[in-house]
């Protein structure tokens, strides 16, 4: 009897193990298995199921086997069609007969054309295993904010219709399929990730580049405006370094003290350009130009920048449309892993336009009124002084408006260690003129003060709706850490559900140096100061 009941006892055991066997072989197959089904199931994964099941569905390379296999598949899907996107929108070209249209077009053509650059490089860099998952969520982020800039452009200009073609291609699902999809192996990664070595665009001469008293003597180039300087303007001198083979090592161009006025563009393959300049008192660079002057935002800038590693020590940049001009931006950045030490900006609405990637500024001046720092990069501002100028009667300062515009995009405003004051024309109308720490200009919105001084110019409130609506008051994510001075109270602010009195470290961390901009590796490369945690 004994026996009998043992044998039954192996035998329940073995049935129980055959059917664990079974379901992990049915659930593996799920993943395994190629055909329509297998798209059916990776798409309904994605926010888009839909436009992902149209774009993967008549794919003819060898179905996806796993989730490497479903992120490479999706991303050479999102190429194919930015080719497309980029075909219809050269095709724009023909229908320019404004200026308007043109500087519309201008825009979205580059734009789509950095997109393509953004979606390139995060697939070869996949498929070669030689960038982190942190570097394709930053670049796809990119991607996507590429497409929202040139539609946010186009209606700045009332021509929403014209970019209709760009709009229709869907190509912003396929890249919002793609962020969500590489999400899964950030979160696998971020607990883990090791500290990241210099980066290959630094060299053993580039450590310690900014504090070195000795870095005026190796610059490459000198720009002076004094009678027979070979280099008297900025441009001329990036003009210089782009028709030279030079590789990808740092190329320094020294600016001496002067105005410049020029409007300055530094393309995607102009890397590793860094800006000296006398002293952010001495070296100026400023220009107009304005969207009531016939600009998009974008294309307002005095100075713009895409290519990797940008370094601008000891300069001002400035436009001086004033504020009856509308948006009109001093500095405009796309530039990953780029710094900027001791630095001004000026402006009124919309200063500094922190496009996308990742940025540092580290003790600069950023003045203006109306949204003066805004874009979707991932940014963080250290020791800073961010002072809100008079605005027009009957306009309210707006310190940020973040332009996070997807849930899985790793971007956000950070300020931290910093001093938020009134500018000296400000002062005398502090009780009469609103200042608010940011409102939400995408539906993700995402800005963060940490241990930083607010005056008493910020409104109790803190923090502006998007117009009279209630626009992302449940997608934000606002939040204050420690901060301190006559307007850091919090018992008054929003009690929107984005918004957040942190309390705690762990909270708080996630918009450091560390963790927001992966800096702990790639900053100490320039060798400035800075904090990397709290």
């Amino acid at each position: 009897m004994g026996r009998i009941k043992l044998l039954l006892s192996i035998l329940l055991s073995l049935l129980i193990v055959l059917l664990c066997l079974f379901f992990m072989i049915t659930h593996v197959g799920k993943e395994s298995q190629g055909g329509e089904n297998d798209i059916n199931w990776w798409c309904g994964t994605t926010p888009h199921p839909k436009h992902c099941k149209h774009s993967l569905g008549g794919n003819n390379s060898q179905p996806p086997q796993n989730r490497d296999d479903i992120r490479i598949v999706a991303l050479e899907a999102a190429l194919k069609l930015a080719d497309h996107t980029q075909g219809f929108t050269r095709n724009l070209e023909k229908l320019c007969r404004s200026k308007r249209k043109k500087a519309v077009w201008k825009d979205c053509y580059k734009l789509v054309n950095n997109t393509i650059i953004q979606l390139n490089q995060t697939l070869i860099g996949l498929k070669d295993h030689k960038i982190s998952d942190v570097d394709a969520q930053t670049w796809l982020s990119t991607a996507l904010t590429n497409l929202q800039i040139c539609f946010s452009g186009s209606g700045e200009l009332n021509l929403t219709n014209f970019v209709a073609p760009i709009k229709t291609s869907n190509l912003t699902k396929m890249i919002s399929n793609s962020l969500a999809i590489n999400q899964y192996f950030l979160k696998q990664t971020q607990a883990s990730e090791k500290v990241e070595d210099f980066p290959t665009w630094v060299t053993s001469k580039d450590r310690k580049l900014l504090q070195t008293g000795s870095i005026y003597s190796r610059a490459n180039v000198t720009v002076s405006q004094a009678k027979g300087s070979k280099f008297r303007t900025i441009q001329s001198a990036l003009d210089h370094a782009a028709s030279i083979k030079r590789g990808d090592g740092r190329y320094i161009i020294y600016i001496k003290r002067g105005v410049y006025k020029e409007n300055i563009e530094i393309g995607n393959d102009l890397k590793n350009i860094m800006f000296l300049g006398d002293g952010l008192r001495y070296t100026i660079i400023t220009s107009d130009r304005s969207v009531a002057g016939g600009f998009t935002t974008y294309s307002s800038a005095t100075v713009g920048v895409d290519g990797t590693g940008f370094i601008a020590r000891g300069i001002t940049f400035r436009n001086t449309a004033g504020p009856e001009k509308f948006q009109a931006v001093a500095f405009r950045s796309a530039s990953d892993l780029s710094v900027f030490y001791a630095c001004s900006f000026e402006g009124y609405q919309d200063t500094l336009f922190v496009v996308a990637q990742r940025q540092f500024y580290k003790l600069c001046y950023i003045y203006g009124t109306i949204d003066f720092i805004f874009g979707n990069a991932a940014v963080v501002f250290q020791n800073c002084m961010i002072l809100a100028r008079k605005p027009l009667n009957g306009q309210a300062n707006m310190i940020t408006a973040q332009g996070r515009g997807d849930p899985f995009q790793n971007t956000g405003i950070s300020i931290h260690n910093s001093r938020v004051m009134a500018a000296p024309d400000l002062k005398p109308l502090v009780g009469s003129v609103q200042t608010f720490l940011g409102r939400p200009w995408q539906e993700y919105s995402r800005t963060v003060y940490m241990k930083t001084f607010i005056d008493t110019h910020v409104n109790p409130q803190g923090w502006s709706p998007w117009g009279n609506t209630d626009f992302a008051f449940k997608t934000l994510y606002y939040g204050e850490y420690e901060c301190f001075g006559p307007g850091a109270a919090t018992q008054n602010r929003v009690e929107w559900p984005g918004y957040h009195d942190i309390k705690t470290q762990s909270e708080a961390s996630q918009f450091t140096v560390e963790n927001l901009i992966s800096g702990r590796g790639w900053l100490r490369a320039t060798g400035i100061p800075f904090i990397v945690g709290l």
